[in-house]
């Protein structure tokens, strides 16, 4: 199957290709050009399989078999090795917990699958001394990268971050790694992260002397393993014997891969009557449900990081797959909230439900509490540990919340960290050095 570039339909490329470049030579970003739709059978019988049986078969039916059989069961049953529980709460929704992994975020299964099939690739071309991954942060993203690569032979990764707007043990997650971990640290915004990444992989001479490619969710390894997610949401309420007819999913979303992911899924035949976006005060994508008209904006810090971002870059993958604002309308109820409304959330929800919600996935339990009408299933999607912004969470709460021993293996490690000023110049002169 060929994948294309949402900036030009015309360019095509191999899965291969794409997920190797990550971007499309022209700045779009690569997506199938056709979506296969799951047999109804299938979805009629996923509820008597395991999440990585789950997984395998969408995975297969998603990338239409371009990776050997036996290569992708490998990547996808070590991808998805830890559990993904859905958990009730007392005013009757649910939450699909997608922090169980290695660094307590969503985003480990993304980037373990993504690893393992860049290494598939790597090792079939001989001639690729090195793969270089370049990745941007404001936290969750460089963390769960770094551990899916670390100790990775022929491969470096590089994880640029903005000067004082990662926590301490965010920061942790990666800079203390060293080996083939490189933390560069920017004096600028996570904007500023990101155009310079962008930049490099524009740049004939860097491209020239090394090859790069990006773990953001702008590679399309990254949206096939989110699909799971969903699927596995609906499998688990099957099993509790609840009615899915009406199923909405409410999503926290920043550079919008998530929902992405989602929307494939649906495409693919997953039963969902609508999503919910929800972002923060950078709230790009909301204006543009609300106007037609998408402005990014520079970045405004938030008490929820991961959202932080005034320049959704998947928002070309929307607009790919659904095609007209009048219908991203019709899939897509979109919301926003400040710092004041998630620490009201948060509250609100820890006193009167006994259930703690970091400030990412607040934003998505407050939208559903607001949107869902009677008769139907809401799931919101939670993407982060509560701890993982411990001290902010106990100034919210004011109350110990305990560190999981998968963060806190991280803290009392040495910090390896690079600091460069904001400059295109001096990080192409880093990475040439190491090429």
């Amino acid at each position: 199957m060929l994948y294309h570039s949402t900036n030009n339909h015309q360019h095509t490329a191999s899965l291969e290709l794409a997920v190797i470049s990550g971007l499309a030579p022209d700045g779009g970003l690569y997506m199938p050009d056709r979506l296969l739709r799951l047999p109804k059978a299938f979805l009629s019988n996923m509820s008597a399989m395991t999440l990585q049986e789950v997984a395998y078969a969408v995975a297969s039916w998603a990338l239409n078999n371009d990776i050997p059989a036996d290569v992708l069961h490998d990547i996808v049953f070590e991808a998805f090795d830890f559990d993904i529980p859905l958990v009730k709460t007392r005013n009757g929704n649910y939450v699909l917990e997608l922090f169980h992994g290695p660094t307590m975020a969503f985003k480990d299964v993304g980037t373990r699958f993504m690893a393992r099939m860049l290494n598939y690739y790597r090792t079939r071309h001989p001639e690729w001394t090195t793969l270089n991954v370049l990745v941007p942060t404001s936290g969750d993203t460089g963390s769960a990268v770094a551990n899916s690569f670390w100790g990775m032979p022929g491969v470096r990764v590089y994880v640029l971050y903005p000067r004082g707007e990662v926590n301490k043990i965010q920061k942790a997650q990666f800079a203390t790694l060293g080996g083939n971990v490189t933390a560069i640290e920017i004096n600028g915004t996570f904007d500023d992260c990101k155009s310079l990444v962008e930049e490099a992989f524009m740049d004939a001479e860097l491209n020239d002397a090394m090859r790069l490619t990006s773990a953001m969710s702008i590679n399309y390894a990254r949206i096939v393993p989110q699909m799971i997610y969903y699927f596995w949401a609906y499998v688990q309420l099957v099993r509790q014997q609840v009615d899915v007819d009406n199923l909405v999913m409410a999503v926290p979303c920043s550079n919008l891969g998530n929902l992405a992911s989602g929307l494939t899924a649906q495409l693919m035949g997953l039963p969902v009557k609508r999503f919910i976006s929800v972002e923060n005060q950078n709230n790009i994508f909301y204006n543009y449900v609300k106007t037609g008209v998408f402005t990014p904006k520079p970045t405004q810090y938030s008490i929820a990081p991961a959202l932080d971002a005034g320049c959704p870059n998947n928002f070309g993958r929307i607009v790919d797959l659904l095609g007209s604002h009048e219908n991203i309308c019709r899939h897509i109820h979109a919301y926003s909230y400040d710092d004041n409304q998630i620490i009201d959330t948060i509250l609100r929800t820890y006193d009167d439900e006994g259930y703690l919600l970091d400030p990412h996935t607040a934003v998505a339990y407050r939208a559903l509490g607001e949107d869902l009408q009677p008769g139907e299933t809401g799931v919101v999607l939670a993407t982060a540990h509560p701890a993982k912004l411990q001290h902010l969470m106990e100034n919210i709460i004011e109350e110990p919340v305990p560190m999981p021993p998968q963060l806190a293996r991280f803290l009392g490690g040495e910090m390896r960290v690079k600091k460069m000023t904001n400059g295109f110049t001096a990080f192409k002169r880093l990475l040439l050095s190491k090429a």
